[in-house]
């Protein structure tokens, strides 16, 4: 089935929301923590073998590369209160000594976790109740010397595997979901089946609400907990995403239901997929560009190639990630 050929989805899915202590005995149910050992360093991404490797890249046939990040942000908003500094420190009027020969260098200083900066996140990132991913304690963790383990330098092979989209906009015939609403497990599901695909282990999941496509058309917004919201994942997700064993999340937007599925806590997504699972996950993308090579190719599976800057002791790192055809 082609992209053009999609079904409409008529209806969005609704889920309640669940409760703090049913938000907790979930986190239990997906813990990875052990399954690769007490010194782990890599989380989910085990789960990408050689193997997945050599399959992912037999899918490139086109030979089309798509990025999946937004531009570095330099102008502050509503949902960038952090933006980016750039600036030139030489230009090509200045004469170093070297004859006619010139040099152009420029800066570039970034807080780059946060809503308008294309990111990975270590697993170091986040802490629920005092401990990180494989029930470290956070406060030994990370120091005021940056991180003791789990950063972000032990992704410096990369993150590549076999990507697949999910377009929840086009399923169910809207240019982007509105703030607020949270897709549910069965939801993604039926996009599995209208697209033709499904995810499995060791796979990338490339999750589309068009929230870049609504910040483009309309402007910025305050997508927190005191402002507008942001479409994303409900909770009833996450199990789907452990017995599938999926490798990395890649989402536009941070993939989280602003407000929260979860009574009592925000952010939830994030604690049950970096704290609980190990998961690899990524923030702020966007797939506008590539969901129009999906359409145009009518495919909805790729290989994805991410390098992480090699920041050792960093919580993070701004990257661009690319969908290969």
């Amino acid at each position: 089935m082609t992209a053009s050929q999609l079904p409409v989805a008529s209806v969005a899915r609704r889920a309640p929301n669940i409760s703090l202590a049913e938000f907790e005995a979930l986190l239990e149910s997906v813990k990875n923590w052990g399954r690769w050992g007490p010194d782990d360093q890599l989380g989910t991404l085990n789960y990408i073998t050689p193997d997945h490797v050599r399959a992912a890249a037999a899918l490139v046939r086109a030979g089309r590369s798509v990025s999946l990040s937004i531009p570095i942000n330099t102008t502050a908003g509503p949902d960038n209160p952090n933006p980016a500094i750039h600036y030139m420190s030489q230009m090509h009027d200045w004469d170093l000594g070297s004859g006619s020969l010139r040099f152009a260098t420029d800066f570039l200083g970034m807080n780059f976790h946060g809503d308008c900066h294309t990111h990975v996140d270590a697993l170091c990132h986040l802490a629920y109740n005092g401990t990180v991913y494989n029930g470290r304690p956070a406060e030994s963790v990370v120091t005021s010397h940056g991180a003791t383990s789990l950063d972000i330098a032990n992704y410096a092979n990369g993150i590549i595997g076999r990507g697949v989209l999910l377009d929840v906009p086009r399923f169910r015939g809207v240019k982007w979901l509105e703030p607020g609403e949270a897709v549910t497990r069965a939801e993604l599901e039926e996009v599995e089946r209208a697209e033709g695909v499904q995810l499995g282990e060791g796979d990338i999941l490339v999750y589309r609400t068009g929230h870049h496509r609504r910040r483009l058309e309309l402007g910025a917004w305050d997508n927190g907990y005191a402002g507008e919201g942001k479409a994303g994942l409900h909770v009833d997700t996450i199990p789907w995403m452990h017995e599938r064993r999926i490798a990395a999340f890649l989402p536009d937007g941070d993939g989280e239901a602003v407000p929260s599925s979860v009574d009592g806590i925000l952010y939830p997504i994030h604690a049950l997929q970096i704290v609980g699972m190990g998961m690899a996950c990524s923030d702020s993308l966007q797939f506008e560009d590539l969901a129009k090579v999906s359409q145009e190719l009518g495919r909805f599976d790729f290989l994805v190639v991410g390098a992480p800057l090699r920041l050792p002791r960093a919580t993070g790192s701004p990257w661009n990630p690319l969908a290969i055809f």
